[in-house]
């Protein structure tokens, strides 16, 4: 994350997106990125799915599937590959689904390109100094620590740990009790 702490945005050279939730979000932004960006620049695309989303040209896409890139060696093949392309843009669909969790974090921490967070509304920010306040309340939000489900889930950390006594406390009593009876056979 090169521009992390810079709300500057830098020339689109090339773009990369990392497919880590449904299609259908994916194919909704490749038209705003063309309209943007214009229509011949390179829009590079990591996925685990087959195929290619609509709205990708297959003359301006190159597609790395994760599946391609197993083991640690091959991770690191991909890294290479990826830092050798050097984008400028870099897009990561952050919907509430897991999928490909690691490998779109480790692209984030790796590559030197600005990114942009997608959510499952279609609705991105730029994932910069600048957008705190988006990104605080987004990592919120995921955490079950914002709205409705906030106090539920505060209630439910506060309780774990009487929760957890409770359960050993009783799994201790079992034991012993069931080593007391065959002490007494």
């Amino acid at each position: 994350m090169r521009y992390f702490f810079t709300r500057r945005q830098p020339e689109a050279s090339r773009i990369l997106l990392v497919e880590s939730g449904s299609r259908y979000l994916l194919e909704g932004i490749i038209s705003g990125i063309r309209s943007t960006y214009g229509p011949a620049i390179f829009v590079d695309l990591v996925t685990c799915y087959p195929g290619l989303p609509d709205g990708f040209d297959a003359a301006t896409t190159t597609v790395y599937r994760v599946t391609d890139y197993r083991g640690r060696p091959g991770r690191s093949r991909l890294y290479r590959e990826l830092a050798r392309n050097r984008y400028s843009i870099a897009g990561v669909i952050c919907s509430a689904e897991p999928i490909m969790t690691k490998w779109k974090w480790s692209l984030a921490a790796r590559l030197p390109a600005k990114f942009f967070i997608l959510n499952e509304n279609g609705d991105y920010f730029w994932l910069d100094y600048g957008h705190w306040a988006v990104i605080r309340h987004f990592a919120l939000y995921r955490a079950g620590l914002a709205g409705a489900g906030a106090v539920r889930t505060l209630a439910r950390l506060a309780l774990f740990p009487f929760t957890l006594l409770f359960l050993l406390c009783y799994a201790a009593s079992v034991h012993l009790t069931r080593r007391h009876a065959k002490a007494g056979d």
